[in-house]
């Protein structure tokens, strides 16, 4: 199913043909820079069903993210639900996770637009937040340009003290 499409992209269900890619974005160590770990083919596979799941059972999630004139999986965009224990949780929250060959193009900026877009349809959804270790300045440059705007920083509580990841921004729409 196609969810909503952007100028250059598609925001649609996963395929089987997007394991591969998937996978691959996830072990990729500079994609993963930001993340506690990479992930392992097992587990890339899992948070792609999880994924999936959601989009079926919400009409809404991460999703799949194409490029309409190649066709290629790129990574992937969408809403998900915050659980970890904080002061604004639980809550939605708008991420990406592009593979390294779609990086510096607009594409986060455009898809999270997109999503965006996507949600004012949404009812359930009356806030949108983002957050994102205090040192991945990429994905922080793409909350200030879809217009987020900053309202905490905070100590992500799923990290370990001393964890360099542990900061984080919290932005919201």
């Amino acid at each position: 199913m196609i969810y909503f499409e952007t100028e250059r992209l598609i925001a649609r269900d996963y395929l089987e043909r997007d394991y591969l890619p998937f996978s691959q974005m996830n072990t990729d160590e500079e994609v993963m820079k930001y993340f506690p770990a990479r992930l392992t083919q097992v587990e890339s596979n899992a948070l792609l069903d999880r994924n999936q799941k959601e989009l079926t059972s919400l009409g809404y999630g991460l999703f799949a993210i194409e490029v309409k004139s190649t066709n290629e999986f790129i990574g992937f965009t969408g809403l998900h639900e915050a659980t970890f224990e904080a002061e604004f949780t639980p809550c939605i929250e708008i991420g990406w996770r592009l593979k390294r060959s779609a990086w510096n193009q607009g594409f986060a900026t455009e898809a999270a637009l997109g999503v965006l877009a996507f949600a004012k349809g949404i009812t359930a959804i009356n806030e949108i937040y983002s957050f994102t270790a205090t040192c991945n300045k990429p994905s922080e440059k793409v909350m200030r340009k879809i217009h987020l705007t900053k309202i905490a920083d905070f100590e992500h509580p799923a990290l370990i003290n001393g964890d360099p990841l542990k900061p984080h921004v919290l932005y919201k729409a």
